[in-house]
């Protein structure tokens, strides 16, 4: 990381004026910091160092690589310096302008890029004079512009996933700055791709390390699924005996599927005992055919299936097959920007939610999931960004009332004691005016036990944190919901009930 022409910019003012005019790199605008609040998605620290005079920021990451912003919701990194950066606005001045372009382009279609916008800005203002100036003062070599372009193409590619920026109040992402990225299932594939090959060429070493790794044994039978070959039964029977390991697993039923496609009845035996192996798997099995079968039924089972749940195109793979399968390797980042980005297509557009076969119905459960997924990864913002439309989206009183409880233990676990309270009267003005009969039992089954259940752990949340007024409002609140419920439902709450009415009676 290096910062020396950064320095030598802020210890002198005839550079600094240099940068800011005609460069657009002025130091001045860092005091007025972004449009608006930003932050990482990775959660690591920002430092405003420069704008420019279209609203645009430049920002300094934890590794020292600079991050463009503009004011349209566009971002990605220019630089993994400021060095590297300043060097790039002083050579391209017009180089927003050539953040399509890549080395493939050729030289001839660069240099004409670059000589239109660097002939459209020397009408207005002189760059030739000043930029030799600025190298010679802060000690940049003469780059080319080709050179230049192939450094800001490779810095754009480092933007995703490391350092995507999302707006801080509603969390969604910025567009990329340049051209997309490969797709994420090229990226998770990678390595399933690269055992299949092992376990084609007969390296026994992979056949048996493969095996026992469950991560690398499902990125293997999924590079299978879209990279089907003739030679490839006997591995995939392998695959198929140790991926019972991990019980009734997609790989399981996929690798089912890929070995019934041969056809081979001498595989009945082995597909019935893998549907044997517990109870999930006789249930996400059950369909396997029975002992007799003939190799047309068995193939027309297999075929069925694959063009159901599979396929050989992994464009055509629900996202969160290819997040899944990132979070297992490590990939945290990478699963955490796809989701989000899926997230924000539909804030944006929920008409992707509408079922094909009822177009006045929206599917929800993709947000409910996304909910899911986030928590996982221990993101509580984006978790309660999905579950927030999630809840709005429902229909019925009950389903309203179950996904504002989840709301609320999301509000309570990130933190937003007072977000949490108001859904909390949401739920409670969903069972007393629910509208339709769907809650007409709550008080006698697990929701009603589950909303009591979040009434006294946010009291004693409130508790802990000194809001003690708010406890006990609460507290009133949670002994009303209490004394509603069956004596079933209570059974399990009333423990709960006494350590809150416990601890706010401390704090008072």
């Amino acid at each position: 990381m290096s910062d020396h022409a950064l320095r030598l910019l802020r210890q002198d003012r005839r550079l600094a004026e240099l940068a800011a005019h005609p460069f657009d790199f002025d130091l001045d605008r860092a005091a007025h910091g972004h449009g608006e609040e930003v932050r990482l998605a990775s959660g690591e620290p920002l430092e405003v160092v420069a704008g420019d005079d279209t609203g645009g920021t430049y920002f300094v990451c934890a590794d020292g690589s600079v991050l463009y912003a503009d004011s349209e919701g566009t971002a990605g990194i220019i630089g993994s310096s400021t060095d590297e950066a300043l060097e790039l606005v002083i050579g391209l001045p017009g180089w927003r302008d050539y953040t399509q372009l890549s080395p493939d382009d050729g030289e001839e279609k660069i240099l004409a890029c670059v000589t239109e916008t660097e002939d459209e800005i020397r009408e207005y203002y002189g760059i030739d004079e000043e930029r030799a100036e600025l190298r010679a003062a802060l000690g940049f070599p003469e780059r080319s512009p080709v050179e230049l372009v192939g450094r800001l193409c490779a810095a754009l590619a480092r933007t995703e996933p490391d350092f995507v920026l999302l707006n801080a109040d509603e969390g969604c992402a910025y567009d990329r700055l340049g051209p997309d990225g490969p797709p994420l299932w090229e990226t998770v594939l990678a390595a399933g791709r690269a055992d299949l090959t092992c376990l084609r060429e007969g390296d026994r070493n992979a056949w048996r390390e493969v095996a026992e790794d469950p991560v690398r044994r499902r990125l293997t039978l999924r590079a299978a699924q879209f990279d089907r070959a003739e030679g490839d039964f006997e591995l995939l029977r392998h695959l198929l005996r140790h991926e019972t390991r991990s019980s009734m697993t997609e790989e399981l039923r996929l690798a089912a599927v890929l070995v019934g496609l041969y056809g081979d009845t001498g595989d009945l035996p082995l597909l019935l005992e893998v549907r044997e192996t517990d109870f999930d798997t006789a249930c996400g099995l059950s369909g396997v055919p029975e002992p007799g079968a003939s190799a047309d039924e068995l193939r027309q089972w297999a075929r069925e299936l694959d063009e159901s749940m599979f396929g050989t195109d992994p464009a055509d793979e629900p996202v969160s097959t290819w997040t899944g399968l990132a979070r297992d390797q490590g990939m945290t980042e990478l699963a955490r920007v796809t989701l989000i980005r899926e997230l924000d297509d539909i804030v944006m557009d929920q008409s992707r939610l509408r079922c094909p076969w009822a177009p006045r119905t929206l599917a929800t459960a993709p947000l409910r999931g996304l909910a899911q997924d986030f928590e996982e990864l221990g993101d509580l913002p984006q978790a309660l960004r999905a579950q927030r439309l999630y809840a709005a989206l429902q229909e019925t009183a009950w389903d309203r009332a179950s996904a504002r409880h989840t709301l609320v233990r999301l509000e309570r676990e990130a933190g937003r004691l007072p977000q949490a309270v108001n859904s909390l009267v949401a739920v409670r003005e969903a069972s007393a005016t629910p509208g339709d009969d769907s809650l007409r039992h709550w008080r006698r089954v697990n929701l009603g036990r589950f909303i009591a259940e979040e009434h006294y752990r946010l009291t004693l949340a409130l508790a802990d944190a000194g809001c003690l007024d708010e406890a006990r409002a609460l507290l009133t609140a949670a002994d009303a919901v209490l004394g509603e419920l069956s004596d079933d439902a209570a059974k399990g709450v009333r423990e709960l009930a006494g350590w809150a009415a416990t601890r706010v009676g401390e704090g008072d």
